[in-house]
């Protein structure tokens, strides 16, 4: 285990994997520099990169930035679990049921084509002026790509793969648990990516609306101060969580769907190899009885 996260954090390893993006970085600071000195923009709407992160230094050493950073990183988790679960509960029955499909499916897209920006102040009046109502804005904005994922993960799954299946004798509950959910969970998991970084759009728009506390506040104060580098500091912390949303859900995506990766594929492979020659040796060097196969079960 040392050995692959040493190989995984050697020097070119890690070079060949973040030359592009820092170079993208310089290119785009020396644009934003460049803009300032020849007066394209003013200083007082763009402000200078070394400001703007002076001043997100100085807001992570400070105390009273915490408390707004863990509001908005609750409202955005507690709204992604929430979203993700009703996406998932209504996804699954509608892509085994033709009916429920027909039934849920146009009410889903009119959610979906509504401006939630207008039903915002509804759910603010309805669930009050706490976490309640930010969190159910974020789960409402996260609902629908898990739910459009999901169904369309299970829809298109191999209808070869299904016929053998039922040749096979596998039941409906074994055709789930074994080809419909490990089909979908690559399309699922995409969903579930765009749904986490949406559902901290709900909550800023939430804190936006109306908050006490939260980094969409702490954007409005700066902004209606003129304080711009404190207002890019706290955007910047903003992408920073959305970035760690992400990538908890692309660690999900890469062990789960682990067969779409080939050195997470290989690494599971050994394991199995040893943990068989390990059973094989406490056994006497007499394999196991095979597991029984779907064929006459129902």
């Amino acid at each position: 285990m040392a050995r692959k996260v040493l190989h995984a954090l050697s020097p070119m390893r890690l070079a060949r994997r973040l030359w592009p993006p820092l170079l993208f970085l310089a290119i785009l600071v020396g644009l934003w520099e460049l803009a300032i000195e020849v007066d394209y923009v003013s200083e007082r709407i763009l402000p200078h990169p070394k400001d703007v992160a002076v001043s997100f230094w100085e807001l992570i050493r400070s105390d009273f930035v915490w408390d707004d950073i863990g509001a908005t990183l609750w409202e955005s988790v507690a709204g992604f679990v929430l979203g993700a679960a009703l996406g998932l509960a209504l996804a699954i029955p509608s892509g085994l049921s033709p009916v429920m499909r027909r039934m849920l499916g146009p009410y889903a897209v009119a959610l979906q084509v509504t401006p939630r920006i207008a039903i915002a102040p509804l759910i603010i009046a309805w669930a009050g002026f706490g976490y309640s109502s930010k969190i159910w804005i974020a789960a409402i904005i996260a609902f629908f790509p898990v739910y459009v994922n999901t169904l369309t993960g299970i829809l298109t799954v191999d209808e070869e793969a299904r016929e053998m299946f039922r040749s096979l004798g596998a039941s409906r509950w074994q055709t789930f648990q074994h080809l419909m959910v490990p089909g979908s969970l690559p399309v699922m998991f995409a969903g579930l990516k765009t749904a986490a970084g949406l559902s901290l759009v709900g909550a800023v728009v939430g804190e936006f609306i109306s908050a006490e506390r939260g980094l969409g506040v702490l954007v409005q104060q700066f902004a209606s101060q003129l304080a711009m580098a404190d207002a890019f500091a706290v955007i910047l912390m903003l992408m920073f969580l959305g970035l760690l949303l992400y990538g908890v859900m692309e660690w999900l995506e890469r062990t789960t769907v682990f067969w779409l990766h080939d050195d997470r594929l290989v690494a599971r492979s050994r394991r199995r190899a040893a943990r068989a020659e390990k059973k094989l040796a406490r056994n006497g060097g007499v394999p196991p009885k095979p597991r029984p196969t779907l064929v006459g079960r129902r």
